[in-house]
């Protein structure tokens, strides 16, 4: 089934003026809205760097001879990927377009070389979620309340809970070929992306640590409980933890600070870009809603520019909200996730009233009422997720 990703529009304005770089999940869905761009344009051009014929291309500058799209897939797996692009785009820039896409962060602060900036704006792609299911995009003021754009049948829901928002098992919608992508999406990114990406000696460790991870999500992570459970090193642990961050396999969430309460230091919970991988009910709905929250912020971020996180809520008494999303490091809206139940959560009016936070959700899974109790609206899940992207 074929979806207009929504992130092509953006990308195809951009593309305009700088080079974009496309990152993101493997099997996301890179790959294929790169190549429906190229069918798009007047002249295009695919190099992906695992074809020697193509590194071979790259290599002699065998660029088109018309103006052209240039998509450049892998690119980051060339040590000097960097250095190399910025003379390529310098001398080019005013004939092609550069669309640049990998499944590993192509963080050019962190990681050395020559600095691209100015010269490219970053993109992150996300599996599907419930709006983009039906492609949706509803109008977001940023700061103000969210828009719920209409009626969405529970059904869309439930599959995004069965088979996750990554395009091949969601449309197959098999559980048999569900479980073998899984399995086998979990193998290439322990055996082939993170051998492209990082030095790691023994790659069976980083398989238990894989293994450990589900019945960790949604919940504070502690690299101490798992390097005891690993007998490794705190900074094995917290390298591998990078590693797959780096591979959009996992996520953490921090927890957010203000001199109004008392809040956590450090701890961050842990969620899987892969929901289904969790066997909990309550846990991977919890995990599918902080997808949809994450991917909201990301979407600002990227192409409005807005400082938008994704923070939870804690303090020593253990009362603890879900999430909260910040705008510009000021609460906007908080999101407290039940799989069932009409009453609503104590610890949102607790933390909406020492906050001040404008706006205060329980999303439910299983349940069909709409209403507001003291300024918290208890909202079916499937009707919250139409205000997100």
């Amino acid at each position: 089934m074929e979806h207009s990703r929504y992130l092509a529009s953006p990308i195809q304005k951009d593309l305009q003026k700088k080079m974009v770089f496309l990152a993101g999940p493997r099997q996301a869905g890179k790959h294929t809205l790169a190549k429906k761009l190229l069918g798009q344009a007047s002249h295009g051009e695919y190099f992906l760097w695992d074809n020697r014929d193509d590194r071979k291309r790259l290599m002699k500058a065998q660029w088109p001879p018309e103006p052209s799209l240039v998509v450049l897939d892998e690119l980051h797996k060339y040590r000097h990927w960097k250095r190399w692009l910025k003379g390529e785009f310098d001398k080019y820039r005013s004939l092609h377009h550069f669309l640049v896409t990998g499944s590993g962060r192509m963080d050019v602060y962190r990681r050395g070389g020559d600095s691209l900036q100015g010269r490219y704006h970053h993109y992150r792609l996300h599996p599907f979620t419930l709006n983009e299911m039906h492609k949706r995009i509803p109008k977001i003021e940023v700061g103000k309340p969210l828009n719920f754009i209409g009626h969405t049948n529970r059904s869309s829901l439930d599959d995004l809970m069965r088979f996750s928002g990554f395009p091949e098992p969601l449309w197959e919608q098999n559980e048999r070929a569900h479980r073998r992508w899984q399995k086998e999406h979990i193998e290439r990114v322990v055996r082939e992306d993170v051998r492209d990406l990082e030095n790691v000696r023994d790659i069976s460790l980083l398989q238990l640590l894989v293994d450990l991870l589900p019945e960790r999500a949604a919940n504070l992570l502690s690299l101490n409980s798992m390097r005891e459970d690993l007998e490794v090193s705190h900074r094995a642990i917290t390298h591998w933890m990078e590693i797959l961050e780096k591979l959009y396999f996992v996520f953490r969430i921090r927890p957010y600070h203000s001199s109004k309460i008392r809040g956590l230091k450090k701890e961050a919970k842990l969620y899987l870009w892969d929901w289904t991988q969790i066997s909990d009910e309550g846990k991977r709905f919890e995990n599918l809603i902080a997808s949809h929250l994450l991917k909201f912020c990301h979407y600002l971020e990227d192409t409005e520019g807005y400082s938008v996180n994704l923070h939870y809520l804690r303090d020593p008494f253990k009362r603890e909200v879900d999430f909260l999303v910040t705008i510009e490091n000021k609460p906007w809206f908080a999101v407290e996730a039940k799989t069932s139940g009409p009453s609503i959560a104590p610890n949102l009016w607790y933390f909406g009233k020492r906050l001040h936070i404008p706006y205060l959700f329980q999303a439910v899974l299983h349940g069909q009422e709409d209403f507001v109790q003291e300024g918290v609206r208890s909202i079916p899940a499937h009707k919250f997720l139409t205000g997100l992207i």
